[in-house]
């Protein structure tokens, strides 16, 4: 055996048993809970043995929302800083955007990112292929296993990459057989308010990121994720909301099961951390599309995280360098690097709140944490083999430390952009060890002596 981790809280799959796990290669040899009896005399003989501790060992989580600016936006950010940040945050999967340069829009594309992937990354990969007006029968005859889904701008971000004729639109929901994930913004209402605003404030000591939940507003958001969501439920696509940002939109969701839906929904950390009290605070470094908005919408969204109208958590991670964020609010760019910290922005609520964590306290949440954040992005995005811990399934998993310091230091970020809007926050637990595909990709203390494992390109059932 190569590798034993024992005493360790396991949570999978809607429990929390203690118990171990061994790992023969790169996958999952065995799962053993301790109620039902200790691991086997021969097991204990592993090449390398890691106690937990009492830890909180989780599926690896499947980060399907990232920016990591390769190729072309590398002065941002990279697929070496980036992947490395991630796996110190227990990310073992990510998912990239197609708002690069030059845009993933075609195979040829594609395959040039996987290669470029394959140099740098130190955590497993896929790719999401961008839509445009101009190549959508071009998306349609690429096999759907080739990739992770179909990116869609109902409005205009960063790379600039709107969808907005409606033949084209109602070809691709009718056609596809792949996910369809949409950033929904209504990009006229954007618009009129940037052109009001500008004239108002433009160039004044009230320019500022206060603005932005004015000008990208709920009703921009929920104008463009209705007429989403009302196209694929007339053509039965599946179609997946990114980063909600609102209380409204949420009307348009239903809880039914994730095999019961074709529309489902994403939501950030960020927007569930962060609202517009904070934007004298920090200004353009929480600016984002769409907006963080109020303290109410931000309460709304946990409340469907729980409720199930929310499927997944993805970080939209989105660095810039922190020279251009400290531009006027109209000339800084829209993102927030965050991947590094993620997983402990969803841990801290309960964390925080607890003098020690009970083991019949954590049934009823830590597992609805991993279901979103591991087991719904593998099964949402048709990820083989990964998400779960089980038996056969590669070895990607992550320990928590529960109820020790986390301080946020700059010296201590692995981004390429060097800075984050948490800085100088404690968090209340830990990432102590994250493996891919069997291998040791980070350790707490030792980060140094990791980063040198081999990752594998996401490979996809649907």
């Amino acid at each position: 055996m190569d590798l034993l981790i024992k005493n360790a809280y396991i949570v999978n799959e809607g429990s929390v048993s203690f118990g171990a796990v061994t790992v023969k290669g790169d996958r999952i040899d065995a799962i053993y809970r301790y109620e039902d009896g200790r691991e086997p005399d021969e097991v204990r003989n592993a090449a390398t043995i890691i106690d937990a501790e009492g830890g909180y060992l989780l599926p690896g989580v499947i980060d399907t929302h990232v920016h990591f600016r390769d190729p072309g936006l590398t002065d941002k950010a990279d697929f070496a800083t980036e992947s490395r940040a991630a796996a110190a945050g227990g990310v073992t999967s990510v998912v990239d955007m197609p708002n690069t340069q030059p845009q993933t829009t075609t195979l040829a594309l594609l395959e040039e990112k996987e290669r470029m992937a394959a140099e740098k990354s130190v955590v497993n990969y896929g790719f999401m292929l961008g839509a445009t007006n101009d190549n959508i029968d071009e998306l349609l005859a690429i096999d759907p296993r080739r990739y992770a889904a179909i990116k869609l701008f109902l409005g205009s971000s960063t790379g600039n990459m709107l969808v907005n004729d409606a033949l084209k639109l109602d070809h691709l929901f009718k056609e596809s057989k792949k996910l369809i994930v949409a950033h929904c913004e209504d990009e006229s209402i954007i618009k009129n308010n940037t052109i009001m605003y500008r004239a108002e404030v433009g160039g004044t000591e009230k320019e500022t990121a206060e603005l932005h939940p004015k000008i990208r507003t709920s009703e921009a958001c929920y104008v463009s994720t209705y007429k989403a969501v009302e196209r694929a439920r007339k053509y039965g696509t599946r179609l997946h909301i990114a980063h909600v940002s609102t209380a409204t939109e949420l009307n348009l969701f239903s809880n039914q099961s994730l095999d019961e839906k074709n529309v489902t929904a994403e939501v950030t950390p960020n927007h569930l951390w962060f609202d517009d009290r904070d934007y004298p605070a920090l200004g353009n470094k929480i600016k984002c599309n769409p907006a963080i908005k109020s303290n109410d919408d931000r309460l709304a969204l946990w409340a469907a995280l729980y409720d199930g109208l929310i499927d997944t958590i993805g970080s939209d991670h989105a660095p810039h360098t922190l020279q251009s964020k400290e531009k006027p609010y109209f000339d800084a760019p829209s993102g927030i690097p965050s991947i590094q910290h993620t997983l402990l922005m969803m841990l801290e609520p309960f964390f925080a709140t607890t003098e020690s964590l009970d083991p019949q306290i954590a049934p009823t949440w830590f597992p609805l944490l991993v279901e979103k954040m591991c087991h719904n992005p593998a099964t949402l995005f048709g990820i083989d083999e990964r998400g779960f811990i089980r038996q056969g399934y590669y070895a990607d998993m992550v320990l928590v430390r529960p109820h020790v310091e986390t301080r946020i230091d700059r010296s201590d970020l692995l981004y390429k952009c060097q800075w984050s809007p948490l800085e100088g926050m404690v968090f209340h637990s830990r990432v102590e060890l994250t493996l891919v595909d069997g291998q040791v990709a980070y350790r707490y203390g030792h980060s140094d002596e990791c980063f040198g494992n081999h990752p594998m390109l996401l490979t996809y059932n649907k």
